[in-house]
């Protein structure tokens, strides 16, 4: 049992790791598969937000050289200034939100139904935002004016229902307000720093007492790989969504929910 615990946290956090910047929902997926393993992981959901801050560290590591360009750059560089202002808008509605909706979002929309029908509605707004999107009128982040910034900060606060996804509501978002796809894309993994990094602390902060050193090493474990199966994704991802668009993640999502709810009913 000890050891499966482990293995599971494995499959968890390679699941994390390739899920995460794809618009299908990395804590839907998650959700499901703890139902499909029985996963008995720490209390609170705590392991199913904290790994995501390993993928997330991978965007860190991909793009270090931009973000430490817009971070030495903040004292005279008008273009990090305004990166960082972006980013910056963009998270506050999700911060404020989430802190707000924490227990009702653990307590009530953290199950595989809510997750199934989630994705099946995101799935076919994938597939109708792709014939709506006008032409791209944003290229850089850097010339995002700050209304742009927190509406796309807007969109993200619908994937506090999980099964949304963080980065298809915000991804999707940017293209109907005319922002291009690769941009929409980096955006996203951008936001998902601060977006994640405070989930995860103040997850860790509402569960700390419940903690033990096993479920610590478990959630090491799951960290880990979902580190390392980030980092593998997160450029393909990119070239991927330049070359053929988001409908296949549409198709994909509505499969996996509606394959889901067949398991939970039939």
């Amino acid at each position: 049992m000890f050891i499966d615990q482990y293995l599971d946290a494995i499959l968890l956090g390679l699941i994390e790791g390739l899920t995460e910047f794809l618009p299908v929902s990395s804590t839907g997926h998650l959700i499901i598969f703890d139902r499909l393993l029985d996963f008995q992981g720490p209390p609170g959901k705590v392991f199913e937000v904290v790994i995501q801050l390993g993928a997330i560290l991978a965007i860190c590591t991909v793009y270090f050289a931009r973000l430490w360009k817009v971070v030495t750059g903040l004292p005279d560089s008008p273009d990090a200034r305004r990166f960082a202002v972006a980013v910056i808008l963009a998270f506050l509605p999700a911060m404020v939100l989430g802190a707000g909706l924490h227990g009702i979002i653990k307590n009530v929309l953290f199950n595989p139904t809510v997750v199934s029908f989630a994705l099946i509605i995101g799935g076919v707004a994938i597939l109708l935002a792709e014939r709506l999107v006008p032409v791209a009128r944003y290229h850089q982040i850097e010339r995002f004016p700050a209304p742009l910034a927190l509406k796309i900060g807007l969109c993200q606060c619908l994937a506090l229902v999980p099964g949304v996804s963080r980065s298809g509501a915000t991804i999707l978002g940017s293209l109907l307000m005319g922002v291009d796809r690769r941009t929409a894309a980096e955006f996203s993994f951008f936001l998902a720093i601060p977006t994640m990094a405070g989930a995860t602390a103040y997850d860790l902060y509402k569960n700390w007492s419940g903690m033990t050193f096993d479920s610590g090493a478990l959630i090491a474990v799951g960290f880990v790989t979902a580190f390392i199966a980030a980092a593998l994704v997160v450029k393909t991802l990119v070239d991927f969504v330049g070359r053929y668009g988001f409908a296949p993640f549409g198709w994909y999502r509505i499969a996996v929910g509606t394959g889901m709810l067949a398991f939970l009913y039939l």
